[in-house]
């Protein structure tokens, strides 16, 4: 009798997912910018009592920090914004698989479009923007990896995470 509950749940689950605004974020690591947008994003969904609405994840174009933690200069500033959850994230690589499931694929600068389009493919479905194009200022974001601002590198985020939400809200996703 366990088999069919546990049946019954997982067919539930898997409708969930289904309902679900799948968002995933992509920078090249997977250790500094989409983590921060990631977890930015959970956090704003949540606090708006969203989150049953959402799945939500990151992944790198490259396969260079594969497995690794975020970067402290991340932890440092989600830390700084009190925003948990994150402690036990590694990198991971984008995948066709991930290109079919999720709804909206954002990218952190036009350099990550192109090697996503190595990584998966053409983007037939047009799933990929970059974060801030939902922005009233559309441009890249700077990776702090090479430049070290953390600071301007969340600001950034953050802007592109309540934009990104106003639009889904605006045209009645969530």
């Amino acid at each position: 009798m366990q088999d069919g509950k546990d049946n019954k749940k997982l067919v539930f689950q898997w409708k969930m997912f289904f309902l679900m605004i799948k968002v995933l974020f992509v920078c090249h690591g997977n250790i500094c910018r989409s983590p921060m947008a990631e977890f930015v994003f959970k956090d704003l969904v949540e606090k708006q009592g969203l989150s049953s609405m959402f799945h939500i994840e990151s992944r790198a174009t490259s396969s260079e920090e594969i497995g690794n933690g975020i970067h402290y200069g991340t932890r440092r500033k989600l830390d700084e914004h009190g925003i948990k959850g994150y402690e036990s994230k590694r990198a991971q690589r984008i995948t066709r698989r991930d290109y079919e499931e999720y709804d909206y694929i954002l990218i952190m600068d036009a350099l990550n479009q192109r090697n996503i389009v190595y990584n998966v493919g053409m983007d037939d479905n047009r799933k990929i923007s970059r974060l801030l194009d939902y922005s009233n200022n559309p441009r890249d974001i700077s990776d702090p990896w090479y430049t070290g601002n953390f600071d301007l590198t969340y600001s950034d985020i953050y802007e592109g995470c309540v934009s990104f939400l106003d639009y889904l809200k605006r045209n009645n996703k969530c």
